[in-house]
């Protein structure tokens, strides 16, 4: 049997990623390798990995295209899911999320809003689905 074990993200700097998410969404460091070239944190079943741009390179002989705030995000999300979306965005902008897309009902019923991250990774910050 397979199972999703972790997402991990390429990012500039590992510790202050962490750093953010822990302040963004209250998450919790699991632990951060030598050298914070990797690091995990506790958020829920699924592992949320981050690997610095520089162990990626060395990992990916052909290279990866970087996320940054410069460019649109890539066509994948993080999800979390909270029952209060508006402070969950409201932290997040405040620990320096950028907002992409205000909180909106969904014709489902589904409370759904956008922030990127440090590094321009889209995250999808929603009401619980059932």
């Amino acid at each position: 049997m397979i199972k999703f074990a972790y997402t991990i993200l390429y990012v500039n700097d590992v510790e202050k990623t962490i750093a953010f998410y822990e302040t963004a969404f209250g998450f919790t460091k699991k632990f951060i390798a030598p050298g914070n070239e990797y690091g995990e944190l506790v958020s829920g079943e699924t592992t949320l990995s981050f690997a610095s741009t520089t162990l990626a390179h060395s990992n990916l002989k052909d290279g990866f295209t970087a996320s940054s705030l410069n460019n649109k995000p890539f066509g994948i999300e993080v999800g979390f899911a909270t029952n209060d979306v508006d402070a969950a965005v409201q932290a997040a902008v405040a620990a320096g999320a950028t907002l992409v897309e205000q909180p909106k009902t969904k014709p489902w019923g589904q409370v759904v809003a956008y922030v990127r991250d440090l590094d321009g990774f889209l995250i999808e910050i929603c009401t619980p689905m059932g």
